[in-house]
C-alpha cells in the first residue's frame, strides 16, 4: 500500500535533510540570523503544502471540504519542518520566537474580527439589517439601483471600518433584499468585495496596507486622499460593466412595517463608539486596535445587562387584563439578548481560515521566499511594473503581509511609487474571492451563492478598474513622482 509508507518517507526525508543544514545552523545559531531555506527542500515542501492547501480551499463547494481544514494543517506542517530543522541546529528558540510573533499578530486580527461579527449578529438579531431592507424595498429601488446603493455605501463605510466588517454589513443586507434572485446577489457580492477594497485604500485606516504605511511614515497623512479618485475608479468601472447583467426588475415591493427590537438604536451607536476607540487606541495611545474593539465589546456587554435587568413588560391589552390581578410583571420573550449567544454564533470556519493562511504565509516569510521576491522585484526590474505585480500578488497571498515584506525592504522609491503599491495592495485583493477578508468573509456568509468560481468569471472586468485605477492615479498624482 501507498499510504502508510508515506509517513515513512516524509521521516527519511528529514533525517537526510538534517546534515545538509546541520553546519549553517550551528555557524548562525549564535549570531540568531534566520536561514535561508529558499532552495533547501524543506522550502519547497512548503511551497506545495501550501499550494495544494489553496487549492483545496478554492474547491471548497466542490469537495464539500470547509476551507479551514486544509489551510491550518498547511500551517501546521510548514511550521514542523521549519522546527526540525532549527531544532537540529540548536536554534529552535529562534523558530519558536517568529512562530509566536506571527501567533500575536494573528490573535489581534482575530480579536478585531470577533467583536466586529459579535456586534454584527447582535444587530442582525435586533432587526436592524432587516429594517434597513424593509426601508430600501419601500421606496421600489429597482435591482439596479439597489446594486449602486449598496456598492456606494460599501465603498465609503470601508474607508472608516475594515473591510471585512464592511462586506459583512452589506452583505446581510444584499441577501435580505436578494431574496429569490440568485442572479442579483451574486453580482452584488462581486461588487461589494470591490467597492469595500478600493474605498479602504485611500484612507489612513481604512485597510491594514494603508495603516502600515501611515505607521512606517513613508506617505503622510493627508497625501493618502490623493489616492480618492484612483479608488473611485477602481469600484466604478466594474460596477458599471456588471451594471448591465443586473436584471432590470424590481424586487416586490414591500408592505412590512419597519421594526426594530428594544436596544436596537444604543446597539448602533455603540458600535460606532466601539470603531472611534479603536482608532484612538492605535493613534493616540499606540497601542492595538484590538484593545480597543475589545474595550467596545463591554459596551455591548452592559447593554445587554442593562436590558436583562430592565426587562420589557407586555403591553398587549388582552393579556395584561388577565395578569392584572397576579401584579406579575411578563417579559416578552423576543427581547431577550445575550451577548455570549452571539459570540458563540460567529463564523469559526473563515476565522480558523485566516489563522491557517496567516501562519502559512508566515512560515514562508520566515523560510526566506518574500524577501527573497522583494529583492528581485525592486532590485530587477522597473518599480512601477513592480508595484503592479504585488497587486496582483495580492489577490494570492494576504496584503498585510505583501506589504509588511515591502516596508521591511524599504525599496528607494519616490512617494508616488509608494503611494501606487498602497493602492494596488490594497484593491488588488478584489481580483479573487480569496484575495481579500471581505470576499473570505462573503463566502462564509453567501455559502453556495457567492462562491470563488463566481467571483473569477468577473476577473477580467475587475482587471479593467485595477489598470485604470492606476492609469488615473500617474495622471493626477504626478506630482509625487
Amino acid at each position: 500500500m501507498i499510504k502508510p509508507s508515506v509517513p515513512s518517507l516524509l521521516l527519511l526525508a528529514i533525517f537526510l535533510g538534517l546534515p545538509s543544514l546541520s553546519t549553517a545552523a550551528e555557524n548562525t545559531a549564535a549570531s540568531g540570523q534566520a536561514l535561508d531555506l529558499t532552495h533547501h527542500w524543506v522550502g519547497y515542501l512548503a511551497i506545495a503544502i501550501f499550494s495544494a492547501a489553496y487549492v483545496l480551499a478554492m474547491l471548497e463547494e466542490v469537495t464539500e471540504l470547509r476551507k479551514s481544514k486544509p489551510m491550518v494543517l498547511a500551517a501546521s506542517l510548514i511550521w514542523i519542518f521549519i522546527s526540525v530543522i532549527y531544532v537540529s541546529g540548536s536554534m529552535g528558540e529562534l523558530a519558536g520566537h517568529s512562530f509566536r510573533s506571527a501567533l500575536e499578530g494573528f490573535a489581534e486580527l482575530f480579536l478585531f474580527i470577533m467583536v466586529s461579527m459579535a456586534y454584527l449578529n447582535a444587530m442582525e438579531d435586533r432587526g436592524i439589517f432587516e429594517n434597513l431592507r424593509i426601508w430600501l424595498l419601500s421606496k421600489n429601488f429597482s435591482y439596479r439601483q439597489l446594486f449602486w446603493i449598496t456598492g456606494g455605501m460599501s465603498f465609503l463605510l470601508s474607508s472608516v471600518c475594515n473591510n471585512l466588517t464592511t462586506a459583512l454589513l452589506m452583505g446581510t443586507v444584499v441577501l435580505a433584499m436578494g431574496k429569490g434572485n440568485k442572479h442579483f446577489v451574486t453580482i452584488a457580492c462581486v461588487n461589494i468585495v470591490v467597492a469595500t477594497n478600493a474605498g479602504g485604500s485611500f484612507s489612513p485606516f481604512g485597510d491594514i496596507t494603508t495603516l502600515l504605511v501611515w505607521q512606517k511614515g513613508v506617505v503622510p497623512f493627508t497625501s493618502f486622499y490623493s489616492l480618492l479618485v484612483p479608488a473611485i475608479v477602481n469600484f466604478a468601472l466594474p460596477a458599471a460593466i456588471m451594471h448591465f447583467w443586473i436584471p432590470n426588475e424590481r424586487p416586490a415591493a414591500s408592505i412590512e412595517t419597519p421594526m426594530m427590537k428594544r436596544g436596537a438604536i444604543r446597539m448602533i451607536v455603540l458600535f460606532l463608539l466601539t470603531i472611534i476607540t479603536a482608532v484612538c487606541f492605535e493613534n493616540f495611545l499606540e497601542l492595538p486596535p484590538a484593545a480597543g474593539m475589545l474595550m467596545g465589546l463591554t459596551y455591548l456587554k452592559f447593554l445587554s445587562y442593562y436590558m436583562q435587568i430592565t426587562p420589557d413588560k407586555v403591553t398587549d391589552p388582552k393579556i395584561r387584563m388577565n395578569t392584572d390581578e397576579m401584579d406579575i410583571p411578563l417579559v416578552d420573550d423576543s427581547q431577550a439578548f445575550d451577548v455570549f449567544e452571539k459570540v458563540a454564533h460567529l463564523e469559526w470556519d473563515t476565522l480558523l481560515f485566516f489563522y491557517g493562511v496567516m501562519m502559512s504565509v508566515a512560515g514562508l516569510s520566515f523560510i526566506g521566499y518574500l524577501g527573497f521576491a522583494s529583492a528581485f522585484l525592486y532590485g530587477e526590474i522597473d518599480p512601477t511594473v513592480a508595484n503592479t505585480l504585488v497587486g496582483i500578488f495580492s489577490a494570492f497571498i494576504d496584503n498585510g503581509t505583501i506589504m509588511y515584506a515591502v516596508l521591511t525592504m524599504h525599496p528607494d522609491i519616490s512617494q508616488g511609487q509608494w503611494l501606487l503599491v498602497t493602492l494596488t495592495a490594497g484593491v488588488g485583493g478584489s481580483l479573487l474571492a480569496i484575495g481579500s477578508a471581505a470576499g473570505v468573509g462573503l463566502m462564509g456568509q453567501a455559502k453556495g451563492i457567492y462562491t470563488f468560481s463566481t467571483h473569477l468569471k468577473w476577473m477580467p472586468v475587475i482587471l479593467i478598474g485595477y489598470f485604470g485605477s492606476i492609469a488615473v492615479h500617474f495622471l493626477i498624482n504626478g506630482r509625487y513622482f
